[in-house]
């Protein structure tokens, strides 16, 4: 087993550690911690609670992840965090483990959090997804896959954001962000289908032809919402995607944002 641990990081002896494991100065390892194979941490960094970090992730100089969650509802509980193989921690990111025993911080594979970034308690955080610097995140917020959130955008507890969604730096996001769509702004304005993300993403022809009609049903027919719905369940083939835009529309408690 090969672990490389810097002689001035504090590693608690109880912490699980996995082979190509690399522990940099003045780093310090909780005793409650599993880090799987491949994981490269910096220096200064703190990792501490029930975390699990997975496979080949990067951990930058000065981040701190799984500590107590900035709640004053919490009250001691042996909560939970858990970061997905190859994603990649930058500098002087947060990211708190959660409130309640039952569903604990996540972030998914192959993630991007760039420099500042906080992730609070409880928050859910699918594949792919990138967030810019000094993006934070409020309590309970969830992200589905490869969504990007510009820099410095506070993102409200609470509220939930569409996969393939691509939202402009600079923005305050206070109700949900709609599936494969952009936007940007405060207060928030969506602007048109993430077309470009789609394309990126080899979506078919098809697909994005079905989604950009849905997309102009809902926010510039001037309908409300329950009759935008139902114009798209009339006029546009519910293929699989058009399915998720109105399934996420349905489970909103915030609102969209139009």
């Amino acid at each position: 087993m090969t672990i490389k641990i810097h002689p001035t990081a504090i590693v608690d002896k109880n912490a699980k550690i996995e082979d190509d494991v690399v522990i940099g100065p003045f780093t310090i390892i909780g005793p409650e911690v599993k880090i799987r194979k491949g994981v490269q941490i910096a220096s200064n960094v703190v990792v501490d609670g029930r975390t699990d970090i997975g496979n080949n992730c990067r951990i930058f100089h000065s981040a701190v992840i799984g500590t107590i969650p900035q709640d004053l509802k919490y009250k001691g509980e042996n909560t939970k965090t858990i970061i997905g193989d190859g994603t990649i921690v930058r500098e002087f990111v947060t990211i708190n483990r959660s409130t309640s025993i039952d569903n604990p911080t996540k972030i998914g594979e192959n993630c991007l959090l760039m420099t500042y970034v906080h992730v609070a308690h409880n928050c859910q955080i699918g594949n792919y997804v990138i967030l810019a610097n000094s993006v934070n995140l409020a309590g309970h917020v969830l992200i589905e896959d490869r969504a990007s959130i510009g820099g410095m955008t506070p993102v409200h507890q609470f509220v939930r954001i569409g996969c393939y969604s691509f939202i402009g730096g600079f923005s305050r996001i206070a109700q949900d962000v709609a599936p494969y769509t952009k936007g940007t702004g405060i207060p928030y304005k969506s602007v048109g289908l993430n077309s470009v993300g789609l394309m990126r993403n080899n979506f078919p022809v098809k697909t994005r032809i079905l989604l950009k009609k849905a997309y102009r049903i809902f926010y510039n027919s001037h309908l409300n919402t329950t009759q935008a719905v139902n114009k798209i369940k009339d006029e546009v083939e519910i293929i699989d995607e058009v399915a998720h835009f109105l399934e996420f529309v349905h489970n909103s408690k915030r609102g969209i944002a139009k």
